[in-house]
């Protein structure tokens, strides 16, 4: 049987259908799809809410966010879904809806943390039928979260014109990041998950941080953020939707 394989790709800030998941395979080197930016859904729109929450509750999987010691707003972001529908992963808001220029248009510092929740899919048909795609892993939450924070990044005195090609180039450098958890420019950090500690794959850049790591209920955990620390933060299933709707 012929195999494919590719990498879960970021969600756009402009789409409006949801994109297929997968994971990344080290050799051979897959085909790369573009990372375009995440996207948040409002809840300030009931039937906007209402769409996002149906993505959500198709899920067969737990969904993760920030733990009770956050007391902040908690806002639905997007899922992305398989070619037959089945829904693969999907992102929770913390704190600060981000946007792109961020700091940079407003002159006030955002505070947010992205909560990434990939399900474990030990194998899944490609989309065409023909083949199919590898495992989802950690790598996986990590490309996400890494090229997440991209999608809300926006270097200081770079030009509209010049940010799509900055993007490209970033999000190359944060798929192969992703691809190296055990590389140098990663560390690992102990994070409570569900009251258990649990070992992340954690870095800082200029632009903020992201960890990625497993937790005992069978899904893969990337996180991203900014203006919050992550030495802070704790896990947990997520019991109502609704406190994110």
């Amino acid at each position: 049987m012929e195999t494919t394989s590719s990498r879960v790709g970021a969600q756009p800030a402009e789409a409006t259908a949801e994109a297929p998941a997968a994971a990344p395979q080290p050799t051979p080197e897959p085909e790369r799809p573009p990372a375009p930016p995440q996207t948040q859904e409002s809840a300030a729109s009931a039937p906007t809410a209402r769409r996002a929450i149906d993505g959500y509750l198709r899920a067969d999987f737990p969904w993760y966010g920030l733990d009770g010691a956050f007391t902040g707003p908690r806002w639905l972001m997007q899922v992305g879904a398989a070619a037959d529908g089945t829904v693969e992963h999907g992102a929770t808001g913390h704190g600060d809806e981000p946007s792109a220029r961020g700091e940079i248009a407003t002159g006030e510092k955002e505070r947010f943390a992205v909560v990434i929740t990939v399900a474990s899919n030990p194998l899944r048909r490609s989309g065409d039928g023909t083949g199919v795609l590898e495992a989802t892993s950690v790598a996986s939450a990590a490309w996400l979260a890494g090229s997440g924070l991209l999608a809300y990044s926006w270097p200081g005195q770079m030009d509209h014109t010049l940010r799509n090609d900055w993007l490209d180039q970033q999000t190359e450098a944060a798929w192969e990041l992703a691809d190296d958890l055990e590389g140098a420019d990663w560390s690992t950090l102990s994070l409570p998950v569900d009251g258990e500690p649990t070992t992340f794959h954690y870095r800082e850049s200029e632009f903020g941080w992201v960890l990625a790591g497993s937790t005992r209920a069978g899904v893969h955990l990337g996180a991203y953020g900014r203006g919050m620390s992550a030495y802070g933060l704790g896990f947990s299933a997520i019991a109502d939707l609704g406190t994110y709707a």
